[in-house]
């Protein structure tokens, strides 16, 4: 199964500075416009195939709710890094404001968005999620943005899953395909943490629905996992000394993209 026209694409990730009104915001909106874009020009200089930005110096992040600003600068980064790659695109809007991030994606012409609880109940750092699968597509088609495609946490990353415990992934899986996702992303149990290959070969091997790693790829791993994803999210890896706050290091990107060739 291919996605965007791509192989098993790496997407590679662009963790947007603190936005305006964040508790990290350092005050130039300029200089986290032109960052982002640095970013993405540089990734594709090294040859990653497609790009997803994120908010994730934001924290604390909210609970589903973002303001006005940061949807609107979401979407004006994502527009000028459409303006300057020729790449697929998505967002992710932390935490799990996932209408927001269709209205983004859908205004700057880009073609995915990572989504948060989409379905079951699970407690996050943030607090309890509901799911809102339901809600998400009826507002894409209100917008006419079914171009937009949505790929779906399930048993995501920094959550306790106790109240679900007696649905396993595979189960959760197939409720995101029975729920029209187009996409199912499997994480480990926090950031830069890999997933679990057996849980990734069984929702493979029962769901129709593309099935993308989301955290701890390496260059030591990726081919074990390339077998099995249909797609692989790259963050940390990719990051100066692993750490997904860092600059890019251009040595780590290579060392995958030679590894993959």
């Amino acid at each position: 199964m291919n996605l965007f026209n791509l192989k098993k694409p790496i997407i590679g990730m662009i963790h947007v500075d603190a936005l305006p009104g964040t508790p990290k915001y350092k005050g130039s909106i300029k200089a986290i416009i032109e960052k982002a874009k640095s970013e993405a020009s540089l990734y594709q200089s090294l040859g990653v195939p497609a790009l997803m930005i994120e908010n994730m110096h934001d924290v604390p992040y909210l609970n589903r709710n973002v303001g006005p600003e940061i949807t609107a600068l979401m979407s004006i980064i994502l527009y000028e890094i459409k303006r300057n790659v020729d790449l697929p695109l998505g967002i992710q809007i932390l935490a799990g404001a996932n209408k927001e991030a269709v209205a983004s994606a859908h205004s700057a012409g880009a073609d995915f968005i990572r989504a948060e609880g989409f379905v079951f109940a699970h407690v996050a750092d943030e607090g309890m999620f509901n799911s809102d699968a339901g809600e998400l597509l009826r507002y894409r088609k209100q917008i006419s943005a079914e171009n937009i495609l949505i790929f779906t946490d399930i048993k995501k990353k920094h959550s306790s899953h106790a109240i679900t415990a007696d649905t396993n992934i595979i189960e959760t899986a197939k409720a995101a395909e029975f729920f029209l996702s187009d996409g199912v992303v499997i994480t480990g149990s926090s950031t830069g943490t890999e997933p679990s290959l057996e849980e990734i070969k069984s929702v493979k091997n029962n769901v129709t629905l593309p099935v993308i790693a989301g955290s701890g790829i390496t260059a030591e791993n990726i081919k074990q996992y390339l077998e099995y994803c249909d797609a692989l999210i790259i963050g940390s890896y990719f990051k100066q000394e692993g750490k997904w706050f860092n600059p890019i290091d251009p040595k780590r990107v290579k060392m995958v993209l030679d590894k993959i060739k």
